[in-house]
């Protein structure tokens, strides 16, 4: 599928970017994260950054009649559409008839409504990992067949397909795939800057990753900026919840894979999942509901984590673990497995002479 929206329908320069944002198979928790957006004045700051939100579930007041007179709008071009945001996996049940969402008021499964919308909007938006992937909506047997708008975790398609473009800014010669803005819930901030850097055409197809993501933050993983870094580098860990060793080792924490600046952009202005004493379960990657092992625990061969850190070799890691825990401070051992510290750093002059 091939999605060209009308030409006759173009963004000119200066204008706002219009964003329809729809919720379909999920809890709205990527909603309530957006209200979280570090500024005091969300519409304001939306509409200095040249978006104007033409409607939002939660947030708009205009409702019934008035949002499908809206949609009617776009379909008939009537009304320009440069991002169609979807929050929420896309529910293709019963056997593929999309009748368990239906949209109330318009007799039409939800899924009609989003691939009709796709083919006019000049951007399509995944807004967190349900909408992206599938994600916890898609887990376990998947009663409802949900799926994401061009996923079905790792393996593309999804409900618009593996083919699905759009054109951007028209005149750029730019196809571009679904952004996949995940994280469960994601972070406000990475959909305020998706939607600013669109709106000031300062983002391409170049900077998404091969998964569709925002590469301003799926190019950082977790790890990075973690608290918890000491704990980690001389494998002092973690035993059980409320420790504050590393909980990589034993505690099932991916913050050495996932794809994403939680620690280094702070949730709520100050924190985030292994601040808070909880392990990053790799939210922002495809499949993470379904890891195969409870969340909570670190599986493993021979004493070794299956999951090892990013880019490093087996060999490497088992080699370096060791040395690393011959050489673990007392400090750093003794707090490992306590939930304050017990043992403060050592007073020593930090002077040259």
């Amino acid at each position: 599928m091939n999605a060209l929206p009308s030409g006759s329908l173009a963004r000119s320069p200066g204008e706002p970017l219009n964003v329809l944002w729809l919720q379909s198979g999920g809890c709205g928790g990527c909603s309530m994260s957006l209200l979280c957006a570090d500024t005091p004045d969300l519409p304001g700051t939306w509409r200095d950054a040249g978006i104007r939100l033409l409607w939002h579930p939660s947030l708009s007041l205009e409702t019934g009649v008035d949002v499908i007179t809206l949609m009617e709008d776009v379909l008939a071009d009537r009304l320009r559409l440069d991002v169609l945001c979807i929050e929420g996996a896309l529910l293709r049940g019963p056997n593929g008839t999309g009748r368990f969402h239906m949209l109330a008021g318009t007799g039409l499964p939800m899924i009609d409504w989003v691939q009709r919308l796709s083919a006019k909007a000049h951007l399509v938006a995944a807004v967190g990992s349900c909408a992206a992937w599938g994600g916890i909506t898609a887990g376990g047997d998947n009663p409802t067949e949900a799926c994401g708008l061009q996923h079905e975790d790792e393996h593309p398609g999804g409900l618009l397909g593996e083919s699905f473009r759009t054109p951007g800014r028209p005149g750029t010669r730019a196809e571009w795939p679904v952004i996949n803005i995940a994280g469960c819930p994601t972070h406000p901030g990475w959909v305020l800057d998706t939607l600013m850097a669109l709106a000031a055409d300062a983002l391409t197809p170049a900077d998404l990753d091969a998964l569709g993501r925002p590469r301003f933050y799926a190019d950082q993983l977790v790890h990075h900026g973690c608290t918890r870094n000491e704990y980690y580098e001389f494998k002092a860990s973690a035993e059980q919840p409320s420790d504050l060793g590393c909980m990589m080792e034993h505690m099932g924490c991916k913050g050495t894979q996932a794809h994403a600046d939680c620690n280094t952009r702070l949730w709520n202005g100050e924190g985030s999942c292994t601040r808070g004493g909880y392990a990053c379960i790799s939210c922002t990657e495809p499949g993470f509901q379904a890891p195969g092992h409870a969340f909570h625990a670190t599986p493993k061969i021979a004493g070794i984590p299956i999951g090892l850190p990013t880019d490093m070799p087996k060999a490497w890691y088992v080699a370096l673990a060791s040395l690393s825990k011959s050489a673990t401070p007392k400090r750093v051992k003794h707090n490992a497995t306590a939930d304050h510290v017990v043992v403060p750093p050592a007073i020593r002059r930090t002077r040259l002479k």
